[in-house]
């Protein structure tokens, strides 16, 4: 539960384990036990109390969010026992679901944690931006900041795909390790300032940090740039707004680019994503990795890592 809105950096005593009594599922519901839950950035604006693009949390509520599990029992005809599903029942061991909210998953096809991370929510939101937002064409240049999160990794090999050069940074020697045998060009923002790792220039910025990556990035980019505006995960925890990047002139003389999303908007574009990115998951062309803490009291130990870079790539939490 949200015990208080968090005041700066989430703390594990902004939040509440509480057990309450279940009930059995009426007409229409599924009873699921959750296997997986997600923790996501986007989940911290929720926690604020005040309404950005979608509702803020209530204290005293669950934290909903995205998880997968298996359905226990079932009053709806669609779904059985067994049946791995993906929901929003969020942090918690067990719950009810209206059963035509819930998306029947083929555990034969991919891992169901997946359903979380790189064939998920994230892998969309990776994969919209360079497609839709972007436009990436080969032999562009594209700067990926967080490029060893769930996004970012999945956004940098997609791009890599799709025949660009990508560069990509991340806050530790393994991260960036890992990112180089992909064939990634990284560096370790906290040794080399972005600005001097991105002296020859860019076409494009796939941008989930904001602050002082965006500011490089716009120096960086070549003229007619574009900007694809994920996130801004370090500003996410500021408790008064940051001043804006000190050269946004550059949009003018540049004619750059800049445009903003909400993956939620874009769900209908599900499928396109799921059969091009789909078989370079299944066939080893896309690598994934997961960053896995177990038992739901550690829901908010997993969250707040994620703004201290404990992650590679998706961060979740096994309950059962």
């Amino acid at each position: 539960m949200l015990a208080r809105h968090p005041q700066g950096a989430p703390q594990e005593s902004d939040f509440e384990v509480r057990d309450v009594p279940d009930r059995a599922p009426g007409d229409g519901e599924v009873s699921v036990r959750n296997v997986f839950v997600s923790v996501d950035p986007y989940m911290r604006g929720r926690m604020s109390g005040r309404r950005t693009y979608v509702d803020p949390y209530t204290l005293g509520e669950p934290i909903a969010g995205g998880a997968v599990g298996r359905v226990v029992e079932s009053r709806y005809d669609a779904l059985a026992e067994g049946d791995w599903v993906l929901s929003m029942l969020g942090w918690r061991e067990q719950g009810l679901a209206r059963g035509d909210s819930l998306h029947k998953l083929d555990p034969s096809l991919a891992p169901p944690s997946t359903a979380l991370g790189v064939l998920g929510m994230p892998g969309l939101t990776a994969w919209f931006g360079l497609v839709e937002i972007g436009e990436v064409k080969a032999g562009e240049t594209i700067y990926v900041s967080g490029a060893a999160g769930a996004v970012g990794s999945t956004a940098a090999q997609i791009a890599k795909l799709k025949e660009l050069h990508v560069v990509g940074s991340a806050g530790s020697a393994e991260k960036v390790e890992w990112l180089r045998s992909l064939g990634i060009e990284a560096f370790d923002y906290r040794e080399t300032p972005a600005k001097e790792a991105l002296a020859d220039g860019i076409d494009v910025y796939f941008d989930n940090v904001g602050g002082e990556q965006l500011e490089a990035a716009l120096t960086a980019l070549r003229p007619y740039g574009r900007v694809i505006a994920c996130g801004a995960i370090s500003r996410y925890n500021d408790e008064r707004p940051s001043p804006g990047p000190r050269n946004l002139g550059f949009m003018v003389t540049k004619r750059l680019r800049l445009q903003g999303y909400i993956i939620a908007d874009h769900w209908d574009r599900y499928p396109a994503f799921l059969a091009e990115v789909g078989p370079w998951v299944a066939g080893g062309k896309i690598a994934y990795r997961e960053t896995i803490l177990d038992g739901i009291e550690n829901a908010p130990v997993a969250f707040a890592g994620l703004f201290r870079g404990d992650n590679t790539g998706k961060m979740l939490v096994r309950v059962g």
